[in-house]
């Protein structure tokens, strides 16, 4: 069922081995390559066949499911639109992702449009990364977006990682959060060459005492360049931070555009930002131990995307 490439690309994009065990949806090259439904979560198409409708039944708890995208077919531009239903009180971790092979000079490039509605005192994980293997000259093309309803107590985490191979990102976040829910977001990105890599998120606190925290940490190397932008409204009681740092090197050029809007008195926005270089003291440190340049520097942007 899973050739040798396929293996390798769910192994960068989910961290899979083989086939999963419980629900899964996996799609390659813009098909069905095998799904997998549990007693309490269920995998639909949609009705016109552009994605899938996942549904979590009320009061799941620890359960996971898998839905990664690889795609190795030279030419083709994937798109997808996926639907996630998690009922009131359930527990889920869902683990997404898109891996791109790239053996040639044609382009290949996924787009996938998530919504996510989750349910009255619900909790979601949601892990997405993104990877572009391959020896090919074809552009890399990967360009989410997660829409986030949140109903009274629910909580998102999102896990959101880009480390290397794309060419192309734009991602959008979007989230609406109601009365005492709560959303973490963490995006991580890495650039190189002549990439380039935006983002832009915005978050509505509707409800009283909601919370968002957006944490992004990038880092900018050779000619890439990476955009972030984040619009944070509240219009009730609540608690907003944003964060945004990265690492400058080479000729790699960073914009953070934080913007914060209270329309009610009782709001408290934060925001915290920093571009820079790598510490020459960290590198010292790091190469007095043995480490070499090389190394030393690899170790302090792991470290600082982990």
């Amino acid at each position: 069922m899973l050739d040798a490439l396929d293996k390798e690309l769910l192994k960068a994009v989910a961290d899979l081995e083989r086939i999963p065990k419980g629900a899964y949806n996996i799609r390659k090259n813009g098909k069905l390559l095998g799904r997998e439904v549990s007693a309490n979560i269920d995998i639909e198409s949609n009705a016109d066949g552009t994605g899938i409708v996942i549904t979590v039944k009320p009061g799941t708890k620890n359960e996971s499911v898998h839905i990664p995208v690889i795609l190795s077919q030279a030419g083709l531009h994937d798109v997808v639109y996926n639907t996630f239903v998690v009922g009131e009180d359930a527990d889920v971790t869902i683990i997404a992702g898109c891996g791109i092979h790239c053996g040639g000079s044609a382009p290949e490039g996924h787009e996938g449009i998530h919504e996510f509605r989750i349910g009255r005192n619900a909790r979601l994980k949601y892990v997405e990364k993104h990877v572009a293997l391959g020896p090919g000259k074809g552009k890399r093309t990967l360009n989410p977006t997660t829409k986030v309803f949140l109903d009274e107590g629910a909580y998102a985490e999102m896990a959101l990682s880009q480390l290397g191979g794309v060419d192309e990102a734009r991602r959008l976040n979007t989230a609406e959060l109601g009365p005492g829910s709560a959303i973490q977001i963490t995006e991580r990105v890495m650039t190189d060459g002549d990439q380039r890599a935006e983002s832009r998120n915005e978050l509505l606190l509707l409800g009283t005492d909601s919370k968002a925290n957006i944490v992004s940490r990038s880092v900018v190397k050779g000619n890439s360049k990476q955009d972030f932008y984040v619009n944070l409204e509240a219009r009730a009681k609540c608690y907003g931070h944003i964060e945004c740092d990265a690492i400058i090197m080479d000729n790699g050029i960073s914009e953070t555009v934080p913007a914060l809007k209270a329309l009610h008195p009782d709001a408290e926005l934060t925001h915290e930002a920093s571009i820079g270089k790598i510490a020459n003291d960290q590198l010292m440190k790091l190469m007095s131990l043995g480490l070499t340049y090389d190394e030393s520097v690899n170790r302090i942007i792991q470290g600082f995307l982990k």
